[in-house]
């Protein structure tokens, strides 16, 4: 494999996009956008993107802080990545990931047909919304993402605009997505026709599949999660190693 960082334009400035690709890659092989949490593209994301590249697919992990200058904070930056995440709207995301978009199709020849969003924390709030706004994803795999159904960036509300099937994780313990959200989401994605999976995991909180967090990690359901995620992957981008 092979990675670098590069740099995409969008309508708010450049943005930093960490990119790994495996060791074949041709312009018919399927990409992987994943999306950081609350803490910025750090080791941790860095990490999964050279996961999901083993895997054969072609890795990019853009910089959603962009706009602030703060490429990352320690994890016990909790309060400080709270107001960073806070001031990204709906709008930002689908500014961000969409110019994301239009350079895989434009530099690696892959469409959004070929692409699919992993997202984690604040990230898999992100790549929901992206799936609101974004016609024609392969699919999306949201870990705990907070937001969804409540709150001042939640897009619930938009779930009929999906056209992307969908995988969503979350720990039955966690206080960012009790089980009233679980139940709201499930209720409209299955309203709206979408396409989707649901998994609540017992006895885990949030982050529980966040190996760089040993106080929230949890082994046997992120092994699990991330089995399933791999699965989703293999049969919405089927070109990949599997």
């Amino acid at each position: 494999m092979s990675e670098q960082w590069i740099t995409v334009p969008t309508a708010d400035g450049p943005m930093r996009v960490f990119t790994v690709r495996p060791d074949a890659v041709t312009t018919h092989a399927g990409a992987v956008v994943v999306l950081q949490e609350a803490f910025g593209v750090n080791e941790h994301i860095r990490t999964v993107a050279r996961r999901i590249a083993e895997r054969g697919y072609l890795a990019v992990a853009p910089d959603l802080f962009h706009r602030t200058g703060v490429a990352e904070l320690p994890y016990d930056r909790h309060t400080d990545a709270m107001g960073l995440i806070d001031a990204i709207d709906p709008g930002a995301v689908a500014a961000d990931v969409g110019a994301l978009l239009a350079h895989l199709v434009e530099n690696e020849e892959v469409p959004a047909a070929r692409t699919a969003i992993v997202g984690f924390c604040f990230g898999g709030r992100a790549a929901f919304t992206a799936a609101t706004c974004c016609p024609g994803l392969a699919g999306v795999a949201v870990f705990y993402g907070p937001g969804i159904a409540a709150g001042p960036h939640a897009v619930l509300d938009r779930a009929a605009k999906i056209d992307a099937p969908l995988l969503l994780h979350t720990g039955e313990q966690d206080p960012t997505i009790p089980a009233e959200h679980v139940a709201a989401i499930d209720a409209a994605l299955t309203g709206a026709k979408v396409a989707f999976e649901q998994h609540t995991y017992p006895g885990v909180g949030h982050a529980f599949a966040c190996d760089a967090r040993p106080d929230k990690y949890v082994p046997d359901a992120a092994t699990t999660a991330w089995t399933r995620t791999y699965d989703f992957l293999a049969r919405v981008l089927p070109s990949g190693a599997g």
